[in-house]
């Protein structure tokens, strides 16, 4: 009888780079790379941001360090990457978690420019980040790539067309990368998180929160952006190396429920 294979569940020394990790998802991802002991880049808009969750894991015996980046630009993307590959000696895992809250109906005054900075934050960013990694990633032995989207993406809301485009976009990046990558051992997954308590969400009072969970999600709650911090490190732990090109979403079963 064939042994069965024991594959690693340990991203320790690792080196993982999260964008938009000053909050939400992002702070949450960082922290759960950290307390796993992989070297963690926190990235986001703000120093003080970043500067506040990198000293949060090194105060608690994680190893991370701050970086400033604006994934809208695209020279910031090529220089950060290098150094955060420099700093730690590698660059194994890229987690695309930077986000914005948009709205604007088609009609809208405001549809262009909300049309632009949702693809330019949450899509066209992606693949810069990517292609900037790839030198990196392909001398690791457990490359990761895992994209945050959205159930926006999956289905839509009202006056959100451009979130919902930019999000629909990154599931089809997703399919198409892992594809393109995976001969080279480099998987390519996407998270879709439903309703989660985040920065984007924190302006909805308590009582709509608990209205809406209650009538569309099959758990009745919102989730802890925990929840989707787990679920992204396990796609990017050594044994998840037959897994790419997924779309999951982890949305407290609301895209499962018809009513």
């Amino acid at each position: 009888m064939t042994a069965v294979k024991k594959l690693s569940r340990s991203v320790k020394g690792l080196t993982v780079l999260v964008t938009g990790a000053a909050s939400g998802m992002g702070r949450a991802t960082a922290h759960a790379f950290a307390d796993e002991g992989a070297n963690v880049a926190v990235t986001d808009l703000t120093a003080e941001g970043t500067r506040a969750v990198a000293d949060a894991i090194t105060a608690s015996g994680g190893k991370a360090r701050a970086w400033t980046l604006d994934v809208a630009d695209p020279k910031a993307i090529v220089s950060v990457v290098d150094d955060v590959a420099r700093h730690f000696g590698s660059l194994d895992i890229v987690i695309n978690n930077a986000g914005l809250s948009l709205r604007a109906a088609i009609d809208a005054d405001n549809y262009e420019e909300a049309w632009a900075k949702a693809l330019a934050v949450m899509l066209t960013a992606h693949p810069r980040i990517i292609r900037a990694a790839l030198p990196y990633l392909r001398k690791s032995k457990c490359p990761r790539i895992v994209n945050i989207a959205s159930t926006e993406a999956l289905g839509a809301t009202a006056t959100n067309s451009p979130y919902s485009a930019a999000k629909g976009g990154v599931t089809s990046l997703t399919r198409s990368l892992a594809v393109e990558l995976g001969r080279e051992g480099i998987t390519v997954n996407c998270i879709c998180p439903g309703p989660i308590r985040s920065a984007i969400t924190e302006r909805i009072p308590e009582e709509h929160k608990t209205i809406y969970a209650k009538r569309r999600t099959a758990l009745g709650r919102y989730g802890d952006p925990e929840e989707v911090a787990h679920m992204t490190l396990s796609l990017c732990l050594p044994a998840a190396s037959f897994l790419t090109g997924a779309v999951i979403p982890v949305d407290g079963g609301l895209m499962a429920r018809n009513a």
